[in-house]
């Protein structure tokens, strides 16, 4: 597994791109901002890989913003869960007018939901509905990794006051989903560093 880590837009949101390097395909998880668009591409035509999905953990601005451009450039296909699809295309429901634009993503060519397995190359990965942060957020499990968007951060879980958030729901999503995962799997968040399963449910002692 080829996986890179962009750290992107003012709100500084991790992108991650990943391929299979067997057979090249691709995909993009959270482009969150245009600018930082050209330093994707770049890696991906290095690596000549062919960038087939971009997924959206869920549908806040400073995930999506770059889902435009790049899905202009390459035509992948963008995949989010339909709980949040409407706030790819409403820049009211996508926060994006709280910060002072106007963003619009082009709509989900496809739905993710619970159980979903998305295939890449020689690489599988499994869709985990999260609600909490938001009510269509999702991570994805892939061999010893899990991308836990902005459900769990390292030291940190995503904020739950914003609309479509339940501090109820956060927390039943990580203790009977991402915290029944095998426990050396490492997290790679929507902000800020990697952890680990193990040394998250030591800190919060929520399980």
């Amino acid at each position: 597994m080829f996986l890179k880590r962009f750290v992107v837009g003012m709100l500084e949101a991790n992108c991650y791109l990943v391929a299979c390097k067997k057979t090249k395909k691709a995909l993009v998880i959270d482009p969150g901002s245009e600018e930082e668009i050209g330093l994707i591409l770049d890696t991906i035509k290095k690596n000549d890989f062919v960038l087939e999905y971009i997924i959206n953990t869920h549908g806040h601005y400073d995930h999506i913003a770059g889902n435009r451009k790049l899905k202009s450039l390459t035509s992948a296909k963008i995949l989010i869960h339909k709980l949040d699809a409407e706030m790819l295309v409403d820049k009211g429901k996508n926060l994006s007018i709280l910060s002072g634009s106007d963003l619009i993503s082009p709509p989900a060519d496809q739905f993710l939901k619970e159980g979903t397995e998305i295939s890449l190359g020689l690489l599988y990965f499994k869709i985990i509905h999260t609600p909490g942060h938001s009510a269509g957020s999702v991570c994805l499990e892939a061999e010893n990794i899990v991308f836990t968007g902005d459900t769990l951060f390292a030291q940190g879980i995503g904020r739950t006051d914003l609309p479509g958030g339940s501090h109820p729901d956060i927390i039943r999503s990580i203790k009977e989903k991402l915290f029944q995962l095998d426990e050396r799997k490492k997290i790679y968040p929507g902000h800020g560093p990697a952890s680990t399963i193990r040394e998250e449910k030591k800190i919060y002692q929520i399980y």
